[in-house]
């Protein structure tokens, strides 16, 4: 298994299950995550598509590289779900806070592998693309849903409390900014890793191209990734890397020691 260690960032080039079942317990202090759906059809066919013919239109098929895990039937997603779910609950602390991603259509077996895989769940947000491609006599299908859970029980005081959106209305990444067929805008995963303090560790089992480590640079938060594609793993680093050398910075007029802007 590959390990790269770039600042406050382990990145783990392998199998989501394997290292999720090699990490400590409670290491974590939330989960923020896009896996695999499984989606983008109403058939077992659709489903077992390669990635760039489900998620990119006609014509840009080869665009970018196809991912793995997409390509399981609705049984086997619920399962493998309530699987990784279910680790991933292992190596958070109690009260953290779970985020992963999902579709109109995995919806409700990402909502029963959540609470499966030993999660309370709590609630869904959503994420408002703003450029849905128009569907001919249907609605839109402008918005993606983020589940969102507990590890046990969740303090809900006001006092000194965090307030996040329940709806964000952010486009999607231009092709051209992409890396990845499902990327998701920075801005957006900005928002999402403020479930855990600064200073405290993220975890991301679908890395993909990286946009949650990247946003963990942004805000000082620490990262831990998996991705088993290889090169989305490179992808990865590439860009965790820049943001880990970009990263928000002031300094102690005293020490003239560079400090994070937290």
């Amino acid at each position: 298994m590959r390990t790269e260690i770039i600042g406050d960032a382990t990145l783990y080039c392998g199998d989501s299950l394997e290292v999720l079942a090699s990490l400590p317990p409670a290491v974590a202090h939330g989960i923020v995550t896009d896996s695999p759906y499984s989606s983008g059809g109403f058939t077992r066919g659709d489903r077992t598509a390669d990635t760039g013919s489900k998620y990119q239109s006609s014509g840009l098929e080869k665009l970018f590289a196809n991912f793995a895990g997409d390509n399981r039937d609705q049984r086997a997603y619920s399962y493998w779900s309530a699987l990784w779910l279910g680790q991933a609950l292992r190596i958070t602390q109690e009260g953290a806070m779970l985020c992963t991603f999902t579709d109109w259509r995995q919806l409700p077996s990402t909502t029963d592998a959540v609470q499966a895989g030993g999660w309370v769940w709590r609630g869904i947000a959503v994420w408002d693309k703003l450029n849905g491609r128009p569907m001919p006599n249907r609605f839109r299908q402008s918005a993606e849903f983020i589940v969102w859970a507990t590890n046990g029980a969740k303090d809900f005081d006001t006092k000194g409390a965090s307030y996040h959106d329940g709806v964000f209305s952010i486009p999607s990444p231009p092709t051209v900014d992409r890396e990845h067929s499902t990327q998701k805008p920075v801005v957006l995963l900005d928002k999402l890793v403020q479930v855990v303090q600064p200073g405290e560790t993220v975890v991301d089992p679908f890395m993909g191209s990286g946009t949650t480590g990247v946003s963990c640079m942004n805000t000082g938060r620490k990262f831990i990734g998996i991705e088993i594609t290889e090169h989305f793993f490179d992808v990865s680093c590439k860009r965790i890397e820049e943001a880990y050398r970009n990263r928000p910075r002031l300094f102690d007029p005293e020490t003239e020691h560079p400090t994070l802007d937290l």
